[in-house]
């Protein structure tokens, strides 16, 4: 699978079957954003929650490209009332096959007001995501969060091989918490993001690698735009 940082808390997922899955999708405005990156093909949109950083793009990708669009009930009924079709609600706890791919939705700590119209309206929890692939490898897909004790639960379950954390502070858990997570996930890879977007999201890469020390894990430090393998 070849994993794109789009910036802050947006990625692109192009799988073996050539299905492409954008995680949080946030283009226009992202100061993070890499200058030239063209989204040409979408087949799955994956969201978070629906702070504007994580959802902005979601309603102008889904007319553009007619994705299947995963989130929470209410998050759901929102984006359908915008005019989004083929949408996938579903809950904490709940699993689908989108694709190639099964998504099973997760606890995060964080809220999920939604801007429109100037007001701030209901949708639904903040979430996160496992999803589990053909080959039988899962990833874990925080979304915005605190650590929580429950991760332990997420590792017993599903097992993920890689996680994406947040780790920039102020809006969600800074270095000292996601070094945490990682231990209570087990994963052996981890790729930091809601990070440097803007100042006082502080918490860098080098940190959360140093507070991990000698524990064998490999933090990935994404350059935006600049695809790897996994």
């Amino acid at each position: 699978m070849q994993i794109t940082w789009l910036g802050h808390g947006t990625f692109e997922f192009l799988l073996p079957s050539g299905q492409v899955v954008l995680m949080d999708p946030w283009t226009d405005g992202n100061p993070a954003y890499p200058k030239g990156h063209e989204i040409r093909r979408v087949d799955t949109i994956c969201i978070s929650h629906g702070h504007f950083d994580h959802i902005h793009d979601a309603v102008p990708l889904a007319k553009r490209f007619n994705p299947e669009v995963v989130a929470i009930y209410e998050t759901c009924a929102w984006l359908e009332s915008k005019g989004v079709k083929n949408t996938r609600s579903m809950n904490k706890g709940g699993t689908q096959t989108v694709g190639d791919i099964a998504i099973t939705m997760t606890h995060a700590i964080h809220s999920c007001g939604i801007l429109d119209d100037g007001k701030i309206i209901y949708g639904g929890e903040a979430a996160g995501y496992v999803l589990r692939f053909p080959d039988g490898r899962s990833l874990y897909f925080a979304g915005d969060t605190n650590v929580f004790s429950d991760m332990q639960l997420i590792e017993e379950l599903y097992h993920p091989e890689l996680a994406f954390l947040p780790i920039g502070g102020l809006f969600t858990m800074s270095p000292l918490e996601a070094a945490k997570a990682v231990k209570l996930l087990k994963a052996r890879r981890v790729i930091p993001m809601h990070f440097g977007t803007f100042p006082p999201l502080m918490g860098r890469p080098e940190q959360l690698r140093e507070l991990l020390g000698d524990a064998g894990v490999e933090v990935c430090s994404l350059e935006p735009g600049k695809p790897i393998e996994w």
